[in-house]
């Protein structure tokens, strides 16, 4: 019994001390009295409190008119080209930083995923701490990302490549989500903006996406000064963006044109729509691509001997995992 009235004792707060020579701003009504001077640590936790309370509710505002803002001068595009330009319930949200939208019913193209990944501005540590980290690493910069991602329809593209036009601002960055970027060679070309570079696996690729295809001119695109300072990629790829752990037959990979961009303020929303509307015919003309029968075969013979390694890597692993087990790695001899 002891024990208990010791340990009760412990954890009693001790009283409120008010004393009585206070001479400090009071309000009193009855046998209540207010004084602010004895509450400055409470006064101080509730604007903190307000204080995250308000930048949340500004960082969620914020990034919601720039998705909505974006998507409301863009829908009309997608209302063209597509029979289901959005879903039903309209412009999709999971947190406040990401929105997406989905798009289908076209010739040439199976779907378009319109990705929005925002800075955290409803968090203010997560938004204080990406922006202390840009002055301590150099290549750090958290950007709001906007991703449009084309997956083409069966025949849109004959052959199987990795293909992209990327701001050299990215170059350091852009294969750390990207693994299918790994298959291709940076290079510089005359007829793009000095800002963008070129990744590719062979330059026959490059030669003939460069040029005119049809009544349609990437890099007439591309030189449209507007864009500048949201364009980060354009990429055309046959492969995952992770590295899968099992090879992909020919037949059942996906080929996607992806259009990476910086979401622009609400007030530029309108900018990026030139670009965007542009995509729709540079897919069109992708059939029209014809690569030398050498460079074909050099592509073929790449993803051959991609999914050798990939299967004898799955092969080890599937090894490794046996051997670890004591009962079956008994009934193995190659353990």
């Amino acid at each position: 019994m002891a024990f208990v009235n010791q340990f009760l004792a412990n954890i009693t707060p001790p009283p409120v001390v008010t004393p009585e020579d206070y001479d400090g701003w009071q309000l009193r009504w009855k046998f209540i009295v207010f004084r602010p001077a004895l509450l400055k640590t409470e006064a101080l936790l509730i604007l903190g409190l307000l204080f995250y309370g308000l930048f949340a509710y500004w960082g969620a505002s914020s990034n919601a008119k720039k998705a909505k803002k974006w998507l409301s001068h863009h829908l009309p595009i997608f209302e063209q080209q597509f029979s289901k330009p959005q879903s039903k319930h309209g412009l999709g949200q999971d947190g406040y930083s990401d929105y997406f939208n989905y798009s289908t019913g076209r010739r040439n193209i199976a779907s378009l995923h319109t990705i929005f990944t925002l800075r955290p501005r409803h968090d203010f540590f997560q938004w204080a701490f990406q922006t202390g980290r840009t002055f301590v690493d150099l290549q750090y910069r958290p950007v709001d990302d906007l991703q449009l991602d084309f997956k083409l329809a069966p025949g849109a593209l004959a052959d199987n490549f990795v293909w992209a036009i990327v701001a050299k601002d990215d170059l350091l960055s852009v294969k750390d989500n990207r693994w299918d970027l790994t298959f291709t060679k940076t290079t510089e070309n005359a007829v793009l903006p000095a800002s963008f570079s070129v990744m590719s696996e062979y330059a026959d690729i490059t030669e003939h996406l460069l040029k005119p295809l049809g009544n349609f001119s990437l890099v007439t695109v591309l030189q449209d000064p507007k864009i500048l300072p949201y364009f980060r990629s354009l990429s055309i790829t046959d492969q995952p963006r992770d590295r899968p752990t099992t090879a992909i037959p020919a037949e059942e990979r996906e080929k996607h044109v992806i259009l990476t961009l910086n979401a622009p303020s609400p007030s530029n929303a309108a900018d990026t729509a030139p670009l965007v509307a542009a995509m729709f015919q540079f897919i069109d003309q992708l059939s029209k691509v014809t690569l030398r029968p050498e460079t074909r075969t050099k592509l073929k013979k790449t993803r051959e001997v991609l999914d050798k390694t990939i299967k004898e890597d799955a092969e080890k692993e599937q090894k490794e995992e046996v051997c670890h087990v004591p009962f079956l790695s008994s009934l193995a001899p190659s353990c």
